[in-house]
């Protein structure tokens, strides 16, 4: 499930995301700096558990859409921007492992740093996307949310 036009690569992902070789996918000749963030899972929460996992559910249409726009958000604001990816997992993700990837090329470190951090935020507050928290003995869909907003409103 992905979208791909060249210089921007969003997915949804059952397989296990691999941050090198997207981040190596983002490298271009024209762009001296790629800045790449992984978000991991991780083993703590606000349940009182240790998690082993995190499961991600979301309607792909309406995810690729967002994450399609955001991309093109952020090309707007850094019109210098080499490469952009955005891919997030939507299945079972063990702690360690790759919730989410954005790798984001640019000529010079600013841009690229400004349009990653901005990307990984703008999804937060815009793509639907459903955590369920794994532990021994149990399972628990995360009370940790926020209301989403049109890309359009960032």
């Amino acid at each position: 499930m992905e979208v791909s036009t060249g210089r921007d690569w969003v997915a949804l992902s059952d397989e296990p995301l691999v941050p090198d070789a997207l981040s190596s996918w983002a490298v271009r000749p024209d762009c001296g700096a790629v800045v790449t963030f992984s978000g991991t899972a991780r083993n703590s929460s606000s349940v009182p558990h240790e998690i082993l996992a995190l499961e991600y559910e979301t309607s792909t249409d309406l995810a690729l859409g967002r994450m399609s726009q955001v991309v093109a958000l952020a090309r707007t604001r850094w019109p210098d921007l080499g490469a952009v990816v955005v891919h997030h997992r939507v299945v079972r993700v063990d702690v360690g492992e790759s919730a989410v990837v954005v790798a984001v090329s640019a000529p010079h470190r600013d841009s690229a740093f400004l349009a990653a951090r901005f990307c990984i935020d703008a999804l937060k507050k815009t793509v639907p996307m459903w955590k369920r928290e794994v532990w021994s003995g149990g399972a628990a869909w995360s009370e940790q949310c926020e209301d989403l907003v049109d890309p359009a409103q960032l």
